[in-house]
């Protein structure tokens, strides 16, 4: 982990840039993050010591331009510290290196197997993960564990990552109308979690099927509303 001189003036999240200013080029950059974030988001309810970031900057050098996977996990941090939330992550502030690191690879690689890879490792993330729909030979998912400084690849879909307590895999489902191959949070037993839209699917069903339930025993469900 970098570590940095408390005598010096570190700049605030304020006066830096919240991204590394470079535009997605395809949709899933955007769109599987924000799918592992809802999902934390249902699944972690409760809890207020992690923040997963999409998109954002991470200063991991005062002096040094931002890195900004398209998403990551931090825990042991405020989830949310201020109403206005982050404007991007500073190591020298959090005092906490993110434990997940998350690319997707776009239309052109952007070093996701060579210079970012080498520094999350500098940075200390534990896990690597690099998701390229368009491999045919190896598997589109990689999840790398730090060991000795350096990434080994990991193996197993779903993979359990015991420090973050779930498990990441990749597989065929529908978000936001669109069915392909998604990234998912899964349980110890590989039961993977429901989306935001399953949930609510779920929910409709067992209402619809109660409704059915009581008509069949006589009773109109709209008296009750």
């Amino acid at each position: 982990m970098f570590k940095y001189n408390p005598l010096h003036c570190l700049p605030s999240a304020e006066d830096l840039p919240d991204s590394d200013d470079k535009p997605v080029d395809n949709q899933l950059q955007d769109l599987i993050p924000h799918l592992l974030l809802e999902i934390l988001a249902m699944v972690w309810a409760e809890r207020i010591d992690w923040f997963f970031g999409v998109d954002m900057g991470i200063y991991y050098d005062p002096e040094k331009p931002a890195i900004a996977p398209d998403g990551f996990l931090s825990l042991g941090v405020e989830r949310v510290f201020h109403e206005d939330l982050r404007l991007s992550y500073l190591l020298w502030e959090e005092n906490r290196v993110p434990i997940l690191a998350l690319e997707v690879v776009s239309q052109k690689p952007g070093g996701e197997y060579s210079t970012k890879k080498k520094l999350y490792a500098e940075m200390g993330v534990l896990y690597y993960a690099v998701y390229n729909p368009r491999r045919r030979r190896k598997a589109p998912l990689e999840v790398y564990r730090l060991v000795n400084d350096e990434y080994v690849l990991q193996s197993g879909n779903p993979l359990w990552l015991p420090e973050i307590g779930l498990a990441i895999g990749r597989e065929r489902g529908t978000y936001q109308g669109i069915t392909r191959e998604w990234l998912y949070w899964y349980d110890e037993q590989g039961q993977r979690f429901l989306t935001p839209e399953e949930r609510a699917y779920q929910a409709e069903q067992r209402a619809r099927k109660l409704e059915e339930k009581l008509r069949s025993l006589g009773i109109d469900p709209d008296a009750f509303n």
